[in-house]
């Protein structure tokens, strides 16, 4: 492994978002698939290779992109910059014709609501953790320019237009959170560790100056408290996370241990899995996640970017860097964040 004079590891932010984009281009096609369906099709190694020309990822990953731009177009870091830029980026997701990839229905919905220039806090699904949230949230990890409040500030924001839900909130900071952590040298055996830190430390922050009213839709009585369930559930699924890495691998679906990654905080959780579980393969990482009976693209993508962040571009095969779909976006914004 290459690394910089910084001690981060080279092209860190290029193998992020490649990866998120191989493992969701592997789990793309398994996502509605059992395990059984799966081994019969790819194997007992699950999928192992890109398929197509170009390899198709899904709305995760075009997601990502929409936020990798806004963030890229942004002149300041700011909710008041940002909420427009990220608005627009979403809006022109939810009517793009190459947006038939079995999108999120609480994107689609929310994107509906913000399209009628309301207040995003009234067009968002309130109630909605969906994996959404931080399926897409991986390219706030890679801007070296925010400090950590800034950080947090923008990952939950960006989950909020979409997924009001406070446990969207806290695991979509967490995601971006190990982006970060991981691009600044971790280990990525001391990630459970580090997350855990941060969310007992976060665990009533409320940042109004980002979320704005947003808490008052929960019914819930202060903003303390709302926030404190979104990182109650982070941390039950990190306890999850812990169990199962306490004990031998099975080699069955991770899902099992740490939930189905349909919504935010069991996608990190089961992701975090894939990847401890092999660290130093990153294709059998993939793969493992792609093998899976839960939400498989998601699961697949943040494995992917989470390795690509520690390891950089060059641990995947290189044939895969022009067949991936969106490549020279992927190489833009990594480039311009490496």
């Amino acid at each position: 492994m290459a690394w910089t004079e910084s001690g981060r590891p080279a092209l860190s932010a290029s193998g992020s978002l490649f990866g998120l984009a191989y493992g969701d281009a592997l789990g793309k096609p398994t996502e509605f698939m059992t395990v059984p369906q799966i081994v019969a099709t790819y194997g007992p190694g699950g999928p192992r290779t890109l398929t197509g020309v170009p390899a198709l990822v899904t709305d995760d990953t075009q997601m990502a992109l929409a936020v990798g731009w806004a963030l890229y177009e942004a002149p300041a870091a700011t909710p008041e910059v940002l909420e427009p830029l990220l608005r627009a980026r979403f809006l022109d997701w939810a009517v793009s014709p190459d947006n038939n990839r079995a999108p999120g229905m609480t994107c689609l919905r929310a994107c509906g609501e913000l399209a009628k220039g309301g207040r995003w806090q009234a067009a968002t699904v309130a109630g909605s953790k969906g994996c959404g949230a931080n399926m897409r949230v991986t390219p706030v990890g890679l801007v070296p320019a925010y400090d950590l409040d800034t950080l947090a500030g923008i990952a939950q924001l960006q989950a909020g237009l979409t997924h009001g839900h406070p446990t969207a909130l806290a695991a979509s900071e967490l995601t971006a959170y190990a982006v970060r952590v991981l691009r600044d040298g971790a280990a990525l055996a001391d990630l459970p560790a580090l997350l855990r830190q941060r969310a007992l430390g976060q665990r009533t922050v409320y940042r109004i100056d980002w979320l704005g009213d947003l808490w008052r839709r929960s019914g819930v009585g202060e903003p303390a408290d709302f926030i404190a369930r979104g990182w109650d559930e982070c941390l039950a699924a990190l306890d999850r996370l812990d169990a199962a890495l306490s004990g031998p691998d099975d080699g069955g679906d991770p899902c099992l241990a740490t939930g189905d990654g349909w919504i935010a905080e069991q996608a990190l959780a089961t992701a975090l899995l894939c990847a401890l579980r092999h660290p130093d393969d990153p294709v059998s990482a993939l793969a493992r996640a792609a093998t899976t009976a839960g939400d498989s693209d998601s699961i697949a993508a943040l494995t992917g970017a989470l390795l690509g962040t520690t390891g950089g571009l060059n641990i995947f095969p290189a044939t895969w860097r022009d067949q991936i779909e969106y490549a020279d976006q992927l190489t833009t914004l990594g480039t311009t964040w490496n």
